[in-house]
C-alpha cells in the first residue's frame, strides 16, 4: 500500500464500500430465498442444497448487470433518493428474473410473498448505504475549484444549469470564461484550478486543454463535437507505416441483424398479446373522451430515409394541427393535449401501438427515435450531420431517451444516437431496454418545435 497514491487509496475505499453493499444485498437475497424454498433458515435438509448457491450466483450476475445498467452505485454524481430508487429497481428486476427462471425450471409457480419483505429490507439497506456512501464520498473527495470555458452563449447553454445539482458539491465553478483564442494565452489563466469544464472552444485550444489536464492530473470535462463521437468507432489499420484510423458507414453485423430482428418479432408479438386488453381499454377511453379516432398515424423516417406511418394512441385534439404547422408537444402547457392524452403521456402508454410498427419491421425496439420528415429537414438545414442518424432503423427507445431528455436539442440527440450506433450489440440493446424502465417513473419534460408544413 505504501506505493499507492492518495487518490488511488480513496478510489479503493469507495470500491470497498460499494462491494460491501453488493455483498449485503446478495446475503439478504440468499436468506429470503431459503425462506421462499424451505420456509425456514434452520433445519434444512442437505439434499439438493448446492442448488441454492447456483440460484444465488444467478441473482449475483443479474444484480451486477442491472446495477451497471442503472449506474446504481454512482456516488457523488447522483442524489440519494435517485441512488435508492435505482438500487431498488436493480434488486427488483434481479429477483423477478430469478423467480421466473426457477419457476419455469421447476414447472411450479409458488407465491413469491417472501420476496416482498426482502425488497422492503433492501430498501432500508439502500437508504442507509446511500446516505453513508455519499457522505463518505464528499469527505474523501473535497469540492474542486473549477473553471468553465466556453466559446459562445449557445455553447454555454448546452451544459445546462450546473447550479443546485449533486455535481456542484464536487465541482464548484468559481469562474466562467468566454474564450476562443489560443491555448498559449489561456494557460496562465488555468493555474490554481482543480478541474476544467469546456464547451465549444476551437480545436487547437481544446487539444491544449486536454494535454494540460493530463499533465497536471486534473479532471477535464469536454462537450464533444459530432466528429469526436464518430472517431470513437475508428479502427486502427496496421497496413500503413504511420498510425491510421479507419471509419466507414455503420452496418449491422449479419448475426446481430438476425438476432435483433428475431427479438423484435418475438418481443413485439408477446407484448401485443399480453397488452391487448390494456390497449383495447385505452382505445375505448380515447374514443369516449372526445369522440375522435383512437389511433393517430403520422409519417416518420427510418433507415436510409425510408418513410413509414408510425402508430400512436391519439393524445391531442383531432384539430391539433389544423393551421398546417408541424409541432412537437409544448409540454404541460400544451392545451392541445386531451385529459386522457395527458395521462397516457405521463406513463408513455401512447407509444404502445408502435409494437405493430416493430412487428412490421419499420422500427426496432432500440434505435434513434424517428423524426417527421419536415422537422428532420429543418434540423438538417442547421445541422447537416443530422442525416447520420438514418444509418440504422428507427427505434422505440435509445441513448437519447435514456441518457438525455425529451427536450434535448437536435445536436445532442444526434450525438446520443451516434454513440448508440458506435456501440450497437445485443448487450447494449438489453441494457437500454431495461434502462428505459427506470425513466418511465421520471417526469417527462417537453418543448415545442414549429415548422410550416
Amino acid at each position: 500500500m505504501s506505493g499507492m497514491s492518495e487518490q488511488y487509496k480513496k478510489q479503493l475505499c469507495i470500491s470497498g464500500i460499494k462491494l460491501l453493499h453488493y455483498a449485503a444485498a446478495i446475503t439478504v437475497f440468499f436468506l429470503f430465498w431459503m425462506l421462499f424454498r424451505y420456509g425456514a433458515l434452520l433445519g434444512v435438509e442437505d439434499v439438493g442444497f448446492r442448488y441454492n448457491f447456483y440460484v444465488a450466483a444467478g441473482y449475483t450476475a443479474c444484480l451486477l448487470f442491472f446495477s451497471r445498467t442503472y449506474n446504481a452505485y454512482l456516488l457523488g454524481y447522483t442524489r440519494i433518493r435517485m441512488l435508492v430508487f435505482l438500487q431498488l429497481l436493480a434488486q427488483f428486476f434481479s429477483v423477478l428474473i430469478v423467480y421466473g427462471v426457477v419457476s419455469v425450471a421447476w414447472n411450479v409457480w409458488k407465491a413469491p410473498f417472501w420476496f416482498l419483505p426482502m425488497l422492503a429490507l433492501d430498501g432500508a439497506l439502500d437508504i442507509a448505504w446511500s446516505r453513508w456512501g455519499n457522505g463518505l464520498y464528499f469527505k474523501l473527495f473535497p469540492t474542486k475549484k473549477t473553471i468553465l470555458i466556453y466559446r459562445s452563449e449557445q455553447d454555454r447553454s448546452r451544459l445546462g444549469n450546473l447550479r443546485g445539482k449533486p455535481t456542484e458539491r464536487m465541482y464548484k465553478i468559481t469562474k466562467e470564461l468566454q474564450y476562443n483564442g489560443s491555448f498559449h494565452e489561456l494557460r496562465p489563466l488555468l493555474a490554481g484550478y482543480d478541474a476544467v469544464f469546456v464547451s465549444g472552444v476551437n480545436s487547437k485550444c481544446r487539444n491544449g486543454i486536454l494535454k494540460y489536464c493530463k499533465e497536471q492530473g486534473i479532471p477535464g470535462f469536454f462537450l464533444p463535437h459530432v466528429g469526436d463521437v464518430i472517431m470513437q468507432e475508428a479502427v486502427h489499420v496496421q497496413a500503413f507505416d504511420a498510425p491510421v484510423l479507419y471509419v466507414a458507414r455503420s452496418e449491422l453485423r449479419p448475426e446481430y441483424r438476425i438476432v435483433k430482428r428475431l427479438f423484435d418479432i418475438a418481443a413485439s408479438l408477446i407484448g401485443i398479446v399480453i397488452l391487448s386488453p390494456v390497449m383495447l381499454g385505452i382505445a375505448l377511453a380515447v374514443r369516449l373522451c372526445d369522440g375522435g379516432p383512437a389511433l393517430y398515424k403520422q409519417v416518420r423516417l427510418t433507415r436510409n430515409g425510408k418513410r413509414f406511418q408510425i402508430l400512436k394512441f391519439r393524445s391531442m385534439r383531432v384539430d391539433a394541427e389544423k393551421d398546417g404547422f408541424a409541432r412537437l408537444s409544448a409540454g404541460k402547457e400544451d392545451d392541445r393535449v386531451t385529459r386522457v392524452g395527458r395521462l397516457l403521456r405521463m406513463c408513455r402508454m401512447d407509444e404502445l401501438p408502435q409494437l405493430f410498427n416493430i412487428l412490421a419491421g419499420d422500427m426496432s425496439f432500440v434505435g434513434p427515435r424517428p423524426e417527421r420528415p419536415e422537422i428532420a429537414e429543418e434540423y438538417c438545414r442547421t445541422i447537416p450531420d443530422f442525416r447520420l442518424r438514418l444509418q440504422v432503423k428507427a427505434g422505440l427507445t435509445g441513448y437519447a431517451q435514456v441518457y438525455g431528455k425529451y427536450n434535448t436539442d437536435p445536436y445532442e440527440k444526434l450525438q446520443f444516437d451516434l454513440l448508440y450506433i458506435n456501440n450497437m450489440s445485443v448487450l447494449t440493446d438489453l441494457k437500454l431496454l431495461f434502462a428505459t424502465a427506470a425513466i418511465l417513473f421520471l417526469e417527462k419534460s417537453t418543448e415545442g418545435v414549429t415548422k410550416k408544413a
